[in-house]
């Protein structure tokens, strides 16, 4: 709901200053985030978006306000910094430079600009900041039910459960407490006599926690905090409560924990246990009353537990609810609490305690029954329509004691009953009915991978027999990160359009805490899918406070040899080439590039240069004569062999060519960072890499490198390996082989993104259209033919495990670079300056995309039509593009119905234009 307020009230700032004329400033962010609760850098960055009506608007200069309260910025009374007017085209990341800023404080925040003109624009809206607390002004201390010590729950990394017989894995659970695996409730009732300024909540629960005041919940997140690894970082968030949130005289404070991937051990299905510690709670409230003075409400001894109605929750099992244990108003004003204990005060997690900064996840939509069948007497399976992370919500009437178990999975047995073979069984959930008139259940600490649930011995809305339970209403809720996204797609072809809504609804199943693999059976964050479909990520979704948290879980991840592993949070070793693959670990050296390219943002190149350098030394010590010889390389490439490792090509070639990328990005980095120490060094050594890679595995003779597989031929074009005086020939035979395999591919996840772009940026569109434009196997149709709504791991869905994975998903990149052409410039990163240059293909008739990039919305839109192309281009205030159209040097162009001042790339063969800010109408002969 937010989301969309917050679209309409941009429209409403857009339809004012348009009809006005003026260019105004929007989109205020501190930090890429807007009004930020929890600003950890001492001199924040601020940005903002232009808006106007006119055509080639720019900005020349700025002012900013910041203030330490509202009143006096709408005086204009700027106490904590007036930057006066600087001429600066810059409106991004303008550092903070002001006077000191104080933790635990909110700074409010305005600016005007000067357009190209010199006329100066109104004040913006007012925006804000918080600073946040620094851990010794947290000075946190944890509370729970029972202490690690008298836990006995399992320590290390080590347990993969998904191996164990079911005797080891009951032993491990068996020498735990089960109070160390049991959701709690906490509670803590205090004062509020004094008319309050502001209240703010810090607050961690692990493994996640749900928060309430005087019985209401407090945000709206699910599985609150994000995961880390609790040895390193733990994550806490932040809360600014209004003033009908708190009354005045008692009020009350509720926390329910749960486990999640802090401690996961558990009966039914495990793909692992791992155990940072039972559950457990830090919470500071800070009040801060009119009259100046100020009150602390933290977690400590005086707080009081209980066990909660949640008898069973697992990340990886399900979650049980016994109604009849439930506590009515426990966590409110006059509830007499004489039997509930004194909590423990718990040793710390090892991790330092640190804010959350990405988005949270929240219910994005829900879904109510699209079909139900009756495989069996009183058996009943409903058909939610949408494949998808998340939990049902059902209400139900009955007797007091029944149990209404729920299944939930993907897909369905030949019996037409609900399949978990390929997701991970047991899985499902228990609601114990406490027999009123109907009862609403939501689980709070687990979720998975489901499209079909399943309940049995029940009636279905009708009470046709009175000795079982009726189900009333069911719904499914679809969890991902509250992000929001970023871009738009449709075009004249079906298999492309609902390909992108497949691939898009499994980004979406699997943006959680981290990008997971799948839903389901591990939840784990496999590397390397973020990389290889980085491009499609960040055109479809605002990843600027996400990306930073994946790269401090990188960080966090790193092993002090250098090695960044394949999973990230890495809660379980798997070993060999499951824990160490160049293909997954590079994406530590990859990322911070991206988000340079996609934002404009150089700080986390920055910030973890020396995680860049070191796993790059780290490659470097396992390499021989520069060649790396390990790793899973092409994984799940294409052919009749059983999907998994790499087959079809050489692991060296794949993995080599990783290490090249890595150290070429290094050298880069450190030119960017000016490292003088570091430049000759890693220019040198990938130099030396290029060199060796071409000696081992180029054949001059043939042209081919590798095995000449797609793979093999691929990844040396698109990554610049192959000298230039051969390029076009192993062009060719990619393209000759493309051919012999009927137009299809044999790459795998690691090969499909560099089997694309190879074809794209090197003119070869049409193969790429007939390369995925069919519904056979391998490609996105043959998934399309199946009916289903989401991506599976494999090309063919009866194949493989899960039903809902985007590692396949590269195709999006194409989609938004090659068919509407929007494609940042190098030169000028964050799409200060970028192109459009649409590609014509096949038998298209249009293309319709939008990129909602940091600086505006940037539009590329085209139609055949009556022999013309019509191409709508919408360029945001403060930038320029390059449009390079697929059409002949001699064609007549007009550009708002105006004739045009065209310039032509030889390279291309294309005639082009050079445009300021504005939408744009450019019509063509073809």
């Amino acid at each position: 709901m937010k989301f969309f307020k917050n679209i309409l009230l941009a429209f409403s700032f857009l339809v004012t200053f348009i009809s006005n004329g003026q260019v105004s400033a929007v989109h205020l962010t501190c930090e890429m985030t807007e009004n930020p609760l929890a600003v950890i850098q001492n001199q924040p960055r601020l940005s903002w978006q232009l808006v106007s009506n006119k055509l080639n608007v720019s900005q020349t200069a700025f002012q900013i306000l910041v203030s330490s309260s509202e009143e006096k910025l709408k005086k204009n009374e700027a106490d904590i910094w007036d930057s006066k007017k600087v001429v600066s085209n810059k409106n991004l990341q303008i550092t903070f430079s002001g006077n000191s800023l104080k933790s635990e404080t909110k700074y409010f925040w305005k600016v005007k600009i000067w357009d190209q003109d010199n006329k100066e624009s109104k004040w913006s809206k007012i925006a804000s900041f918080r600073i946040a607390p620094s851990e010794s002004d947290l000075n946190p201390i944890w509370i729970g039910a029972i202490t690690k010590a008298d836990s006995h729950l399992p320590e290390g990394r080590n347990y993969h459960a998904a191996t164990f017989k079911k005797e080891k894995k009951e032993a491990i659970i068996n020498a735990s407490d089960s109070l160390s695996r049991r959701s709690i409730m906490l509670r803590k009732p205090f004062e509020v006599k004094k008319e309050i300024k502001e209240a703010v909540v810090y607050i961690s629960g692990l493994g996640h926690y749900e928060l309430t005041i005087n019985g209401k919940k407090i945000g709206n997140s699910e599985f609150a905090p994000l995961w880390t690894d609790y040895d390193k970082t733990v994550n806490y968030n932040t809360y600014e409560l209004t003033a009908n949130e708190l009354q005045n005289g008692e009020n009350v404070i509720g926390v329910l924990l749960g486990n999640g991937m802090y401690n996961m051990l558990a009966e039914r299905y495990a793909k692992f246990f791992v155990s940072f510690g039972p559950p457990t709670l830090f919470f500071k409230m800070k009040v801060v009353y009119k009259d100046g003075s100020e009150e602390i409400i933290k977690s400590d001894a005086s707080w009081k537990y209980s066990k909660s109605p949640i008898t069973f929750n697992s990340i990886f099992g399900g979650e049980d609810y016994n109604a009849n244990l439930e506590q009515k108003g426990w966590n409110s004003k006059g509830f007499n609490d004489a039997d509930w204990k004194k909590v423990v005060v718990q040793e710390a997690p090892k991790g330092g305690l640190k804010a959350q900064t990405a988005p949270p996840i929240t219910i994005q939509k829900k879904y109510d029954v699209k079909e139900v069948k009756q495989p069996k007497p009183e058996l009943y399976v409903f058909n939610m329509g949408q494949n998808l992370s998340g939990f049902p919500t059902l209400k139900v009437k009955g007797k007091k004691g029944q149990t209404v178990r729920v299944w939930v999975g993907e897909g369905l047995n030949d019996d037409g009953t609900v399949g978990q073979g390929r997701s991970g069984k047991p899985y499902y959930y228990d609601y114990t009915l406490k027999g009123e008139e109907v009862e609403e259940w939501t689980p709070k600490f687990s979720y998975y991978g489901f499209q079909y649930i399943q309940i049995e011995n029940i009636n279905y809305k009708e009470t046709k027999n009175v000795n079982l339970p009726t189900i009333v209403a069911l719904q499914s809720n679809f969890i991902y990160n509250s992000a929001g996204e970023a871009g738009s797609f449709k075009s004249s072809n079906e298999i492309f359009n609902k390909a992108h809504e497949l691939i898009n609804n499994s980004i979406k199943s699997n943006f959680q805490s981290v990008f997971t693999d799948c839903p389901q059976r591990e939840k784990l964050g496999w590397l390397e899918e973020v990389h290889l479909n980085g491009p499609g990520l960040m055109f479809n979704y605002n990843l600027e406070s996400y990306i930073p948290a994946i790269m401090q879980n990188i960080s966090d991840s790193q092993r002090e040899n250098g090695l960044i592993p394949t999973i990230v949070p890495e809660y379980v070793v798997f070993g060999g080439d499951f824990t160490d693959s160049p293909e997954w670990g590079v994406t530590g050296v990859i990322l911070p590039w991206m988000y340079y390219e996609y934002y404009g943002d150089a700080s986390l190149i920055e910030k973890y240069y020396p995680v860049m350098k070191g796993y790059v030394d780290y490659l470097t010590t396992k390499s021989k004569s520069h060649i790396v010889s390990y790793g899973l390389g092409d994984w799940y490439d294409y052919g009749t062999h059983a999907a998994g490792y790499s087959k079809n090509s050489p692991i060296a070639l794949s993995a080599t060519s990783h290490y090249f990328y890595g150290a070429s990005l290094v050298a880069k980095a450190a030119k960017l960072l000016n490292k003088k120490e570091d430049i000759e060094k890693y220019e040198t050594l990938t130099s030396d890499i290029k060199k060796a890679f071409n000696d081992e595995f180029f054949n001059k003779e043939t042209k081919q490198y590798g095995t000449s597989s797609q793979f093999s031929n691929a990844v040396p074009v698109f990554m610049d390996i192959v000298e230039p005086q051969y390029k076009a020939e192993v062009m060719q035979n990619l393209l000759a082989d493309i051919k012999a395999k009927g137009d299809r591919l044999t790459t795998g996840d690691v090969g499909n993104r560099y089997l694309f772009q190879a074809l794209a940026r090197n003119g070869e569109n049409e193969t790429m259209y007939k390369m995925n434009n069919h519904y056979d196997a391998p490609g996105y149709g043959f998934q399309i033919k199946f009916g289903l709504t989401t991506l599976t791991e494999q090309w063919d869905p009866r194949k493989g495990n899960s039903w809902n994975h985007f590692m396949m998903g590269q195709i999006e990149e194409w989609f938004y670079q090659s068919l509407a052409g929007i494609v940042s410039d190098d030169a000028n990163p964050g799409f200060k300056h970028f192109f459009i240059q649409p590609e014509v293909v096949g038998d298209m008739t249009f293309v319709k995309a939008s990129y909602n990039s940091i600086y505006g919305k940037i539009v590329s839109s085209w139609e055949k039509k009556d022999g013309k192309l019509i191409l709508k281009v919408e360029i945001p205030a403060n930038t320029s593009a390059t449009i390079k159209l697929p059409v002949s040097k001699n064609s007549e162009i007009k550009v708002n119905k105006k004739a045009a001042n065209l310039g032509f790339d030889e390279k291309d063969k294309k005639p082009t234009l050079e445009l300021g800010s504005g939408i744009y109408t450019i019509e063509s002969k073809i």
